[in-house]
């Protein structure tokens, strides 16, 4: 039976933050509990449903990410087992969609790398013939493969705001310029890596978002979540084709009902239907399925 988790309330660990989907405590001073949660966040705003599974995906996802990318930069794995550091009481809350993590110092810019054109990207391209201050060949379609993969970084959001498309130029003004080009170069080399191992599993994946952090040296880490369904764009590879928005393996259902409630937008969300939850808690299932089988 599957466990559901709107949100952790560990007392053995004082609590740091509490995103919208991860719950954070400290473990001593240098590492971090990051607790997925099975919250859900549609258009900005926290729902009040869970999405049962949902933290235990994630976390399945990224540990198998962190292990296949490890070559390619350093991550924030320490390999400490979470129930190890909360009481014997807590151990469910933090099983199976939990890490302890290395504390390290973020890097405040997300990095972010596009395939194929969607989302805002291609709002962007509609309106300026480029995304991120790239411009792109005339002629494009939604969902579009690109010539080549791009780097098209944000600046970071509060909670419950929308994070903006910056050019490269934001990131060396906020990083420095050694910094940025180790970043998107990076960035784009974890990509490349993750979609021709998805295509060769069924999925394309159309957009990513990394998070970095730098530990005590200044040695740049990959941490957060790497290449779920929260952070990326996940397409069924024979559903694809230009001119339309392929189906995906993410909150796509939730998003889509939502838009037929008279909702605006605001916290409180309309209470999802039970269809609605459990197509989306498979299509998370489904992605780790074929990603991982």
């Amino acid at each position: 039976m599957v466990t559901v988790l709107h949100q952790s309330s560990l007392k053995s660990l004082p609590l740091i933050a509490r995103g919208k989907v991860r719950d954070m405590y400290a473990v001593g001073e240098d590492k971090l509990l990051i607790v997925a949660t099975d919250r859900i966040s549609a258009f900005d705003v926290i729902l009040d449903d869970p999405i049962p599974g949902k933290g235990e995906v994630l976390t399945s996802l990224t540990l198998f990410w962190l292990d296949k990318l490890a070559d390619v930069v350093p991550n924030h794995k320490t390999g400490i087992q979470p129930e190890d550091v909360v009481s014997e009481s807590e151990r469910d809350q933090v099983r199976g969609r939990s890490m302890v993590v290395k504390r390290l110092k973020p890097v405040m810019v997300e990095a972010v790398a596009r395939g194929y054109l969607i989302g805002s990207g291609w709002a962007d391209y509609q309106a300026s013939g480029s995304v991120c201050g790239i411009t792109l060949p005339a002629g494009l379609e939604q969902a579009s493969q690109l010539p080549e993969p791009i780097f098209t970084p944000a600046a970071k959001a509060a909670v419950g705001e929308h994070d903006e498309n910056v050019d490269f130029n934001y990131v060396v003004r906020e990083v420095g310029a050694d910094l940025a080009d180790e970043i998107r170069t990076t960035t784009l080399r974890l990509y490349e890596y993750a979609a021709q191992f998805a295509s060769s599993r069924g999925i394309l994946i159309a957009d990513t978002k990394f998070e970095f952090g730098l530990d005590d040296h200044g040695v740049l880490h990959l941490m957060d979540e790497v290449l779920t369904p929260d952070s990326s764009r996940f397409w069924p590879a024979d559903s694809w084709q230009p001119g339309i928005s392929p189906p995906s393996y993410d909150k796509q259902f939730v998003r889509d009902w939502l838009l037929t409630q008279p909702w605006d937008k605001t916290a409180p969300a309309p209470r999802l239907p039970a269809e609605v939850i459990e197509r989306t808690a498979s299509k998370y299932r489904e992605a780790l399925d074929k990603l991982t089988a």
